[in-house]
């Protein structure tokens, strides 16, 4: 059994169904092939193709050829003998033009053969009961350390230690990661008495507008322009709402860190962030399945209605302690997802 993943490995999986196909060795060889995000798919020049070492008569529109180009990704998809994605949402929106990159008619070709299996989180590592990252620990079934959490995150990030609404986010600052709705509602969202923390690198127009908004509301917007895996632990755990309002997200793993460490998350829903949080309805239900809040259309006004909502649940403490509550109780384990993969490997055994 051979599992690949992504257009780095793809081109073991052509060699394998081509040049190796007669050989004993690897005759009965099966073929998972994952792809963890279809934005990235290793086009290349035709110029470049004798460089696989594979024969031309693989270069065709049903193989490795795309619109005049060497495409690795499409190797991989056309010769495995199954496919997966990282969520079950992902991998039907890659069926589709907005999320298909140009691959969607390959994929559809063979969806009776492509499944999605949500990506899993280390327990051991992403752990409020144990992580060294904390000034506290906390559970489920003990909340009191976080707010020794909370404190210490305004602390680091020179925000006043106040009782108000904190979010955080921590993120690739990158349109696909929606941090541009998040800069176009900062000020009208700062009206409010909440604070906002952003850990973050990316794009330098990000950088910049997110430097100046820092400036324009000071003890209210804290920004840390790198990557701290100390910090990153500590906004999990320190801050009350956590933004996610991706455009397009295979899996994501911060939603699932939020949901572990009891901080709510706002998502978009697409992508493994359908998958794994609960939207919250606003009906007036007390003890219902909801773990975060959810919207559709990417727009700053919906972004921005979304987390008012948030806002106003957040004052109910019995109603917001019971998200938390439920949202930490989930399960985004390995040995969950694992358990899939053996099922995916034993059908293609099989």
């Amino acid at each position: 059994m051979l599992h690949a993943h992504d257009w780095q490995t793809a081109l073991a999986v052509a060699y394998l169904k081509t040049l190796y196909r007669d050989d004993p060795a690897w005759a009965k060889t099966r073929v998972l092939f994952t792809i963890h995000n279809m934005g990235y798919q290793g086009r290349f020049p035709v110029m470049d193709y004798p460089a696989t070492g594979l024969p031309w008569s693989e270069y065709t529109p049903e193989r490795l050829e795309f619109y005049g180009q060497v495409n690795v990704l499409k190797g991989g998809l056309v010769y495995a003998d199954l496919l997966n994605t990282v969520s079950p949402t992902y991998a039907r929106e890659i069926q589709t033009v907005e999320f298909g990159h140009g691959l969607e008619g390959v994929l559809q070709a063979r969806k009776d053969r492509l499944f999605g299996v949500t990506n899993g989180i280390d327990y051991d590592v992403w752990n409020p009961a144990t992580d060294p990252h904390l000034p506290a620990h906390y559970s489920a079934k003990d909340l009191s350390g976080k707010k020794a959490c909370k404190t210490a995150l305004q602390r680091e990030m020179k925000l006043p230690a106040r009782n108000v609404p904190l979010l955080g986010m921590v993120s690739r600052l990158a349109f696909q990661k929606g941090i541009d709705l998040v800069v176009e509602i900062i000020p009208k969202l700062l009206e409010l008495d909440v604070q906002m923390v952003v850990l973050g690198s990316g794009e330098p127009a990000y950088h910049e507008r997110l430097t100046d908004l820092s400036t324009r509301y000071p003890g209210k917007l804290a920004v840390r322009l790198a990557f701290d895996e100390g910090l990153a632990h500590l906004i999990e755990a320190g801050a009350d709402l956590f933004l996610m309002p991706s455009r397009y997200e295979p899996c994501g793993l911060n939603q699932q860190y939020s949901l572990r460490y009891g901080t709510v998350p706002v998502v978009r829903k697409t992508g493994g962030l359908a998958d794994t949080v609960v939207p919250y309805l606003p009906v007036g239900e007390k003890g219902n399945k909801a773990t975060g809040f959810v919207f559709e259309t990417p727009q700053p006004e919906v972004l921005l209605s979304t987390i008012l909502l948030a806002l106003k649940v957040y004052r109910d403490k019995e109603e917001w302690q019971a998200l938390m509550r439920r949202g930490m109780k989930q399960d985004f384990s390995w040995q969950r997802s694992a358990k899939q993969y053996v099922e995916l490997y034993e059908r293609a055994l099989g």
